[in-house]
């Protein structure tokens, strides 16, 4: 008994660190993604507050913290300006639309599907993402305001960023960026790089160099209430990009469940954390905030800090409320200059330099689905970048495919003198096949083992048919064949009607284990004739004699 009580304080003593330490490190996150995505600092703490609560109660993973996150801020500022044409009220209705495919493919059970995204398309979207935040973070970092617009937009105000430079928002920013960089790693257990930054950041900017921008007033108490504001017209527009933001925001959650999965072997749900953070988002688009999703390095801090239940993300939760409530009067003296420095760290981190360090190794597909995520990322949006490098890398995928299941196709000639002859009769009638070359095979065996799929029916029209055009009888063997969609059952169809219109007899092998199937159910063999269907190549080796013969 008292061992039970010991156990329950030690988790409760965990979880409650835990909370602490994530909230410590979700607190400049938050005003960070906040300031990038447009809307502002205080709705990156809403979105903290609101996504982490509902997302610790109703999300599928016991450990996660969820909250603002980098790809998403960089989304939402370019649905903010691009697709909302910086309306508020639309890119809002945008989330909430977001939010409710989210809870959709949740409750489709579509969650373990989302993850099956490509890691081309992952790791060019998330080097987009760390690339577009150095870039845009670099104005602000020079004391200019943040050029809406996107990093090409940016990238044109370099120049006279540089040149009119904040000399007292340029020193903060590098002394952010330097404890960002350069914090010891003793400490870091006790104080994240990230709040350290902050804080040194902020007493440097209030005490000696106050007259570099800062955030200014700040909204404190509850939030106001956002109705969705959009014409039915613009449902369609608004699609493809609420459509990106549930994607980016379900693969973003599912993969930082993973981590939090490896670390306290423990296993998430994936449909359930879907429909939680999705409802979340409906609920964060109302109250005026960034959309939300799994947060890595909040969660990965509540984990080694000893979370292992709901009760840490909630704790965290409640945490970042009660500062919502009264902390507008210390946010606002923050500077830009030292979020900047910060979020220039964190998109410096994001870049998938492991991956990049290794691209002479990667397959050139993989390496095109790469290169086209992230400049069209950069030159177009993001939106646009992740629909052509799912289409790129679902094409090149294709053909990796194809080429696997054509490897599955063997065409095999039977030699008339070993595959006809009687090995009962005498020698004489053994070779009297009809034939006057004991040589030919008049018969060709083409086995279809493993998967086939629309990937390859194409090429595998033209590889059969022509193996086919040798033969006066062709066996099809299906005693291996594992699976075929609908597309590679109507080539077999269409092989069969191309080999009867050539005089070409068809048998079919090993067809009782395609019950089920859609060759089976398609029923595109229904021209051959029912005695040339067998199940073992002595019968078909009978049938074949009896075609040969008619």
């Amino acid at each position: 008994m008292g061992l039970q009580i010991s156990d329950k304080l030690q988790a409760a003593r965990g979880d409650i660190f835990g909370g602490l330490t994530a909230a410590v490190v979700a607190l400049p996150l938050s005003l960070a993604f906040g300031v990038a995505s447009g809307l502002g600092a205080i709705e990156g703490l809403y979105s903290a507050v609101v996504v982490g609560m509902l997302a610790a109660l109703l999300g599928g993973s016991k450990t996660q913290i969820s909250g603002p996150t980098a790809p998403l801020s960089v989304a939402m500022a370019v649905v903010f300006v691009d697709y909302a044409d910086g309306d508020l009220g639309k890119a809002l209705t945008i989330v909430a639309m977001a939010g409710v495919i989210q809870a959709l493919l949740g409750a489709l059970r579509l969650g373990s599907f989302v993850a099956y995204t490509p890691y081309a398309v992952v790791s060019g979207f998330t080097s987009a993402v760390g690339l577009i935040i150095i870039v845009v973070q670099v104005l602000p970092f020079f004391g200019t305001e943040v050029a809406l617009g996107g990093a090409l937009k940016s990238l044109r105000e370099w120049p006279d960023a540089i040149t009119g430079a904040d000399p007292s928002a340029l020193a903060l920013g590098l002394v952010t960026l330097a404890v960002c960089i350069f914090w010891p790693p003793q400490l870091r257990k006790f104080l994240p790089p990230s709040v350290a930054a902050l804080i040194i950041g902020t007493l440097a900017g209030v005490l000696w160099l106050s007259d570099a921008p800062v955030i200014g007033e700040v909204p404190t108490g509850l939030p106001d209430l956002h109705l969705p504001e959009m014409a039915w017209g613009d449902l369609g527009s608004a699609l493809p990009a609420a459509v990106t933001i549930a994607l980016l925001g379900s693969i973003n959650s599912l993969l930082t469940a993973r981590v939090a999965d490896s670390l306290t072997r423990q296993s998430h749900d994936p449909n359930r954390e879907l429909v939680g953070v999705g409802f979340a988002n409906v609920v964060v688009a109302l109250v005026g905030g960034v959309p939300g999703a799994g947060a890595t390095s909040c969660t990965v801090a509540n984990v080694r800090a000893g979370g292992r239940s709901r009760v840490s993300g909630v704790l965290c939760a409640t945490i970042l409320a009660a500062l919502v409530l009264g902390l507008g009067r210390y946010v606002d003296s923050i500077p830009h200059a030292v979020l900047a420095g910060i979020l220039i760290k964190i998109g410096f981190d994001i870049i998938d330099w492991r991956y990049l360090a290794h691209i002479h190794r990667v397959p050139r597909e993989n390496v095109v689905v790469l290169a086209l995520t992230l400049g069209l990322s950069i030159i177009s949006d993001l939106v646009i970048a992740v629909a052509v490098g799912l289409v790129a890398a679902a094409l090149t995928g294709a053909r990796q495919v194809e080429r696997l299941e054509l490897d599955k196709v063997i065409s095999t000639p039977l030699l008339d003198m070993t595959f006809l002859a009687d090995p009962d009769a005498d020698d004489d009638s053994a070779l009297d096949l009809g034939s006057d070359d004991p040589f030919a095979a008049r018969v060709g065996l083409l086995s279809l083992r493993g998967s086939f799929t629309v990937a390859s029916s194409t090429r595998l029209f033209k590889t059969i048919n022509h193996d086919m055009a040798e033969h006066e009888v062709v066996i099809f063997d299906f005693t291996d064949t594992l699976y075929m969609d609908d597309s590679a059952a109507l080539t077999i169809g269409q092989l069969a009607d191309t080999a009867r219109d050539a005089d070409t007899q068809c048998i079919v092998m090993g067809m009782s284990g395609m019950t089920g199937t859609s060759l089976h159910a398609l029923d595109v063999l229904r021209q051959i004739p029912a005695d040339n269907f067998v199940e073992s190549l002595d019968e078909a080796r009978t049938v074949a004699r009896r075609l040969l013969d008619e």
